[in-house]
């Protein structure tokens, strides 16, 4: 679970500098160009996985996908700004993050492979929780 919580902070750190590279209002045009370019870097961070083998290549093209999901959806956040798209942006982080430590789990075994795929589970359910709530006070406060 340890190495669940070091990779989700180093994504979420670099998910954070990616939305602040976005600009407020977006042109469709900037729009397209980052749909291009998010394109382009899961290539190329799959690209970097055909090297590996067995369960570390699953985790590793697990993770491309993951940063590609929450990227897109981060992006329809930024430029479509509305309650529900942050919630997708959660959502997607929160499914990226599960993909991720489900592949993890596939390296144990028995009753230790049984606890984390739960554990994993449990921390999707958690973090879409945590997502609904936030949405909902978005929407009884007012904010868009």
């Amino acid at each position: 679970m340890k190495n669940f919580n070091i990779s989700a902070i180093a994504l979420a750190i670099g998910l954070i500098f990616s939305a602040g590279a976005m600009a407020e209002s977006m042109t469709k045009t900037q729009y397209k160009s980052q749909v291009k370019n998010i394109e382009s870097q899961y290539k190329v961070n799959k690209a970097g996985c055909d090297s590996l083998a067995g369960n570390v290549k699953d985790i590793c093209v697990a993770e491309a996908k993951g940063k590609q999901n929450v990227a897109k959806a981060e992006l329809e956040a930024n430029y479509k700004p509305s309650v529900e798209a942050r919630y997708e942006a959660q959502v997607a982080r929160a499914e990226a993050n599960y993909s991720v430590v489900l592949e993890k789990c596939d390296d144990k075994a028995g009753n230790a492979k049984d606890v984390c795929v739960k554990e994993a589970k449990a921390a999707k359910v958690r973090q879409i929780a945590d997502a609904k709530t936030q949405s909902l006070r978005a929407t009884l406060g007012g904010s868009k």
